[in-house]
C-alpha cells in the first residue's frame, strides 16, 4: 500500500474508532466524570468529560497498526508509554483533584522520559552542549504539554487547533519533509480529533476532552513538531502552534507580573476574555482555525523555500497575524 493510502487509512480510522469509542463512553463518563463550572470553565451546566480516553485510544492503536512489528514502532514505545502514563494522571486529575506539585513532577517524568530517550545523535543545534539542548527540550515540552490543556477551555477549540497542525504535519511527511512515524501519528491524532468533534459541538456539547485528553495531546504534538525540528525546520515547528504559545505564554507573563496565583483556575486567556468580550465560541474557534490554517501555510513556505532571510519574514507574517487576532480578542466586540 502506498504512502498516501496509509495516512488516509490511518487518518479515517482513528476518526471513526474516536467517534464509535467516544459513543461507548459517554454513559460511563456521565456517570463518574462530570466537569462542573468553576473559574475557568465556559460551560454553565455539568458536562461529562473524558473523551480524551479515546481520543488518545483510537491515535496510538491505529499508528501501532498501521506501522506493525517494525523498529519504527519499537522506537515509539517510550513516547506511547509515556503518553499512557500522562493520560493516566490526567484521568485521575479529572476524577479527583491532584495537588499542582505532584501532578507537575508526574508530568515532568513522563516529558523527560521522551526527551532523554532521544537518540544522542539528533540536535536541533548542534553546536550546543547536548545537555543543555535536551534541558531546553524538557522545560518546553512541560510547557508545551501544560498550554495544550490550559488552551482547552472551550467547545471545537482543541479541534481548532489540532486538526489544522496535524494535517500540515502529515502533508509535510507525505511530501518528504518529516520522517514516517510522526506522519503516522499526527495523521492519526487528526482524524481522532474529528471523530471527536460532533460529540462536543458549541452550544450542544455532549462531553468534553478533559485533562485525560489534553494532556497526552500535548505530549505528541508536542513530539511531532520536534521530530519536524530535528529534520531542520525549525521555523515551521514554531510557526505551527504559534497561536497557542502566544496566547498562552503572554497570558502567563501578565498574570504573573499582576502577581496573580497563575496555577489556580482563571479566565483570562485571549480566547476566553473574548467570550466575555461578546464573541460568540463558534466565532472565537472559527478565527482560531483560520489563522491556524494561514500559520500552516507559512510553515509550508518556509519548508519550500528553506531559506533564513524568508524565514525570518515569515515568522514576522506568522507573529503580525497572531498579534492581530489577539488584539482582536482583547477588545470588545462590534
Amino acid at each position: 500500500m502506498g504512502t498516501n493510502l496509509v495516512a488516509l487509512f490511518v487518518f479515517m480510522s482513528a476518526a471513526v474508532g474516536c467517534a464509535v469509542l467516544t459513543w461507548v463512553l459517554m454513559p460511563l463518563l456521565a456517570r463518574y466524570a462530570l466537569a462542573r463550572p468553576n473559574a475557568r470553565s465556559s460551560h454553565k451546566i455539568p458536562t461529562p468529560q473524558g473523551a480524551g480516553i479515546a481520543v488518545i485510544a483510537a491515535t496510538l492503536v491505529v499508528t501501532t497498526l498501521a506501522l506493525g512489528t517494525t523498529t519504527a514502532l519499537l522506537a515509539l514505545l517510550p513516547l506511547f508509554a509515556a503518553t499512557v502514563v500522562i493520560a493516566i494522571v490526567g484521568a485521575v486529575d479529572d476524577i479527583r483533584p491532584i495537588p499542582v506539585l505532584p501532578r507537575f513532577a508526574l508530568q515532568a517524568l513522563c516529558v523527560g522520559a521522551v526527551v532523554l530517550t532521544l537518540p544522542l545523535d539528533q540536535q536541533i543545534i548542534p553546536t550546543l552542549p547536548l545537555w543543555l539542548e535536551r534541558t531546553a527540550l524538557l522545560i518546553g515540552g512541560l510547557w508545551f504539554v501544560n498550554l495544550v490543556n490550559f488552551m482547552d477551555g472551550l467547545d471545537w477549540m482543541t479541534a481548532a487547533e489540532g486538526v489544522p497542525v496535524t494535517a500540515a504535519l502529515a502533508v509535510f511527511g507525505l511530501l518528504g519533509a518529516l520522517t514516517q512515524s510522526p506522519m503516522l501519528i499526527a495523521a492519526a491524532l487528526g482524524g481522532a480529533l474529528l471523530g471527536f468533534a460532533p460529540f462536543n459541538r458549541p452550544g450542544t456539547a455532549k462531553v468534553f476532552l478533559g485533562d485525560v485528553g489534553s494532556l497526552p495531546i500535548g505530549l505528541l504534538l508536542g513530539w511531532c513538531l520536534l521530530q519536524l525540528a530535528l529534520q531542520g525546520h525549525v521555523t515551521a515547528a514554531l510557526l505551527l502552534p504559534l497561536y497557542y504559545l502566544a496566547d498562552s505564554t503572554l497570558t502567563l507573563l501578565r498574570r504573573m507580573l499582576r502577581r496573580e496565583p497563575f496555577w489556580l483556575a482563571h479566565r483570562s486567556h485571549f480566547y476566553q476574555r473574548a467570550t466575555d468580550n461578546g464573541f460568540p465560541v463558534r466565532e472565537v474557534v472559527g478565527l482560531v482555525f483560520l489563522i491556524n490554517l494561514a500559520l500552516a501555510l507559512l510553515a509550508g513556505v518556509s519548508i519550500a523555500l528553506n531559506s533564513i532571510a524568508a524565514d525570518g519574514v515569515l515568522l514576522a507574517l506568522g507573529g503580525a497575524g497572531v498579534a492581530a487576532l489577539l488584539m482582536r480578542f482583547a477588545r470588545r466586540k462590534a
